[in-house]
């Protein structure tokens, strides 16, 4: 039996009332996964469909958590990996999807979000890295949220440019490397990372069910809670975000 749209939000207040007062995360990271298998599911022959439901449901996941009261959220949109093994035609509807449904709508007067980017542009078409680089230009002052879409995207490759960035710039300090290998941090190399000016997440979720990062943020996750839900991105409801933030809740409080 189908459960009337008026009980899951009645549901949901009740979650966020519960969570008042409680540990809430200050950054969010969703890694939208399912998209393919949530069109199979629904009966769509072209499985590429879901990619527009789930980009869609990308303006879902932010109207939550300005309404929760969440400031900071980082979402996967495409690894390195989805760019180079999937078939041609997939990718260029995916980022068909990012220009027109992202980026696009993201320049609207009244989005509060401001966007960052974690990943190679170089990697996307020009017209995807175009849509992204301008909307980040148009968005710059914006005192609002802030949206990072980790596109072109692998974690493994974000720490080796961060090491190559900080060796770069020490040698053109004049720095040996036996000096900078003596004092080196963790802190240094963090400094070079994409989004280095933003807070590491609080909170990862993965959506489909699957029990693994798959390279997303990796030197970032050190600290983070994760949560792993077995919906589909496109079908993940306001409901599936509260039970996430209610499990964080919980376990900040548990420590």
């Amino acid at each position: 039996m189908r459960v009337p749209q008026w009980v899951y939000r009645v549901y949901a207040e009740r979650l966020r009332r519960r969570l008042r007062g409680g540990a809430l995360p200050r950054h969010v990271a969703v890694a939208m996964d399912g998209n393919r298998r949530w069109a199979r599911a629904q009966g769509f022959d072209d499985p590429g469909i879901g990619h527009r439901f789930g980009a869609e449901h990308l303006q879902e996941l932010l109207e939550w958590c300005s309404w929760i009261g969440i400031d900071h959220v980082t979402v996967y949109v495409a690894s390195v990996d989805n760019l180079t093994k999937r078939g041609g035609g997939e990718v260029a509807h995916l980022m068909d999807m990012v220009e027109e449904i992202v980026a696009e709508r993201l320049l609207r007067p009244g989005n509060r979000w401001r966007l960052h980017i974690a990943g190679r542009l170089d990697c996307l078409p020009d017209s995807t890295a175009h849509a992204l680089k301008t909307a980040v230009e148009a968005t710059a002052d914006r005192e609002g949220g802030h949206l990072t879409v980790a596109i072109g995207y692998d974690g493994q490759t974000e720490i080796v440019d961060a090491v190559r960035s900080l060796l770069e710039h020490e040698a053109a300090q004049g720095t040996e490397l036996g000096e900078l290998a003596e004092r080196l941090t963790a802190e240094d190399i963090g400094a070079h990372r994409y989004t280095a000016d933003l807070p590491d997440p609080d909170l990862i979720i993965r959506t489909s069910g699957e029990r693994r990062l798959s390279s997303f943020l990796l030197w970032q996750s050190a600290r983070a809670e994760l949560y792993f839900c077995d919906v589909y991105w496109p079908g993940f409801r306001r409901v599936d975000f509260l039970r996430a933030l209610r499990d964080f809740a919980a376990r900040r409080r548990a420590s």
